[in-house]
């Protein structure tokens, strides 16, 4: 498919031809939202930890006698019934992340990206550049491009200026384009990539 390149004066400056075996698969939602799933989970530290009874701090002896008392029969102060005892059956460390293989991670990238394609909320960019790290200037060419929030996704490497430039924008996220992944794509208003980003990821997904 063809796809028409403007630059951060919203002015066309010409074509891009784009791969339809990225940009236009079918979109599969148990793919994508499988993969969600596979990168929140991979987020979470799990570091989780409590106490069991054999953990927490306190002596070991019988807190009273077993019998004559007219209590409940006690064998320690650090069973999980007692006020400070330890946790039964609590969290503890783990890792969180589930497997996906390769070749689902890669086709859910390309119904991500054929996604924002039939939405109409891809927009590719000659390029992410700013003369001067300057958010005022950007924030100005941002306001007529009406992008919302906006995920723009550069080449190997991203321009320092449009990188300090934007980095107090809250609706602005700047990625490489080896960063570039399905849930900071879905969760945007508008995926924007470079030219630079567009042969990065189809040579990255053929």
């Amino acid at each position: 498919m063809k796809s028409e390149v403007i630059n951060l004066d919203n002015k066309p400056v010409g074509d891009i031809e784009l791969a339809d075996s990225i940009f236009g698969v079918e979109v599969r939602r148990d793919l994508l939202a499988r993969m969600v799933n596979y990168q929140l989970a991979k987020r979470r530290a799990g570091t989780h930890k409590v106490k069991g009874r054999g953990e927490v701090s306190g002596t070991t002896a019988k807190p009273f006698r077993q019998k004559g008392t007219g209590r409940a029969r006690r064998g320690s102060n650090r069973e999980n019934k007692m006020r400070g005892g330890g946790i039964a059956h609590g969290p503890t460390p783990r890792d969180h992340g589930i497997e996906l293989t390769k070749k689902v991670r890669k086709l859910a990238m390309k119904c991500a990206l054929s996604a924002k394609a039939s939405a109409g909320q891809l927009v590719i960019l000659d390029n992410a550049t700013c003369d001067e790290p300057r958010t005022k200037a950007l924030v100005g060419k941002l306001a007529g491009l009406n992008w919302g929030r906006a995920l723009v996704i550069a080449g190997a490497e991203v321009d320092r200026n449009f990188t300090l430039a934007s980095r107090n924008i809250p609706s602005v996220a700047v990625l490489p384009s080896v960063g570039a992944n399905v849930y900071d794509i879905l969760r945007s208003d508008t995926l924007v990539l470079t030219r630079d980003a567009v042969t990065a990821l189809e040579e990255r997904l053929k």
